[in-house]
């Protein structure tokens, strides 16, 4: 038995997120599915990132199982030649059989778009979220350095999510433009249900001049989801990439 790992990227727009729902179509259940048909064997994915519904990612990893005697670098390419246009696997490669994508440490790098202009921009609806109210970034950027280093960010996390600690760690977050672009990029070792975009959220009241940057330190101190801002839509949101360290 040989474990692989996949790089896997995708347009999540038409999707119910990562994990196999009852109710419609997912990346992992068109992974396990194209898998089991190419390697003739019942195959089940382990994914590091359980992305939201209408979640994009770059770098996204899965591992999984199998006996075939196919080169693990070359699963990428027959792989894709079986899944939809808008999944694409960027690499595979074997991998010791105890390294597991979640338990093992790594740094995740997201990033949040906001495309503020006058107008909405169609090419941009999928991938960024919209708004026509000016934004004043050098305050976001303020904002968010409260939120670097070990914090417990309980205010920042979906009340649905079951986890015995809320405290992570962001090492680096950073609000920049792009042309009429406003982006958000955090890097951190680990993330909490919807933490990301709770804080693109919060950042977008700081940047419309909503909340201050300083009301961050109090958001935190809060531990109550209702202390945050609201949680930013889905289609801005891209995991770009998962390092191991």
């Amino acid at each position: 038995m040989r474990r692989v790992m996949l790089t896997v990227a995708y347009d999540g727009t038409n999707y119910h997120g990562w994990q196999i729902q009852p109710n419609g179509e997912t990346i992992e259940g068109i992974l396990n599915r194209c898998l089991s048909e190419l390697l003739g064997e019942d195959v089940t994915v382990t994914g590091a990132s359980r992305t939201d519904s209408g979640v994009h990612a770059m770098g996204n990893v899965a591992v999984f199982d199998t006996e075939t005697r196919i080169p693990a670098d070359k699963i990428a390419y027959a792989l894709n030649r079986r899944l939809p246009e808008d999944i694409r696997i960027q690499g595979s490669r074997e991998v010791d059989g105890v390294f597991h994508p979640r338990h093992t440490a790594s740094r995740k790098t997201y990033e949040y778009r906001i495309y503020c202009a006058p107008f909405p921009m169609p090419v941009k609806r999928l991938y960024s979220h919209f708004t026509y109210v000016p934004m004043d970034v050098t305050r976001m950027q303020r904002a968010g350095e409260y939120l670097i280093g070990e914090r417990d960010f309980k205010s920042f996390c979906n009340t649905e999510a079951q986890v015995e600690s809320t405290v992570r760690r962001i090492e680096s977050l950073r609000v920049s433009e792009e042309g009429r672009e406003i982006v958000i990029r955090v890097t951190g070792r680990g993330f909490l249900y919807n933490m990301v975009r709770i804080i693109a959220g919060t950042l977008m009241e700081v940047g419309r001049g909503h909340r201050e940057p300083e009301e961050l330190e109090s958001i935190l101190a809060a531990k109550d989801r209702r202390a945050a801002g609201p949680t930013a839509p889905a289609c801005g949101l891209t995991l770009m990439q998962i390092e191991y360290l």
